[in-house]
């Protein structure tokens, strides 16, 4: 996990970045469509960063509480993962 957790610091540090130079832009007026282009690179950053927590979640945590028998909780996250996924 301590590889997986650094890989998704830097990703999110990297969005951070993005999110500034955002502010930067529309701060300088810059052309609309460039704008739009850089919010739809932070969308997509993020829906990856998102995609490598919920495989990770699904892959060990999920697999852990239905060994463990907790198949209804396992159940819930599943269910509530995908709700907020299709938002």
């Amino acid at each position: 996990m301590h590889n997986d957790k650094q890989k998704l610091i830097r990703r999110l540090k990297i969005v951070e970045g993005q999110v500034r130079g955002l502010q930067n832009m529309l701060e300088n007026n810059i052309y609309c469509i460039d704008i739009i282009t850089q919010t739809s690179a932070i969308k997509q950053a993020l829906s990856g960063v998102e995609d490598e927590l919920m495989e990770g979640h699904l892959g060990h945590c999920l697999v852990n509480q239905i060994k463990e028998g907790k198949t209804k909780k396992a159940t819930e996250e599943i269910l509530k993962v995908y709700k907020l996924k299709r938002k």
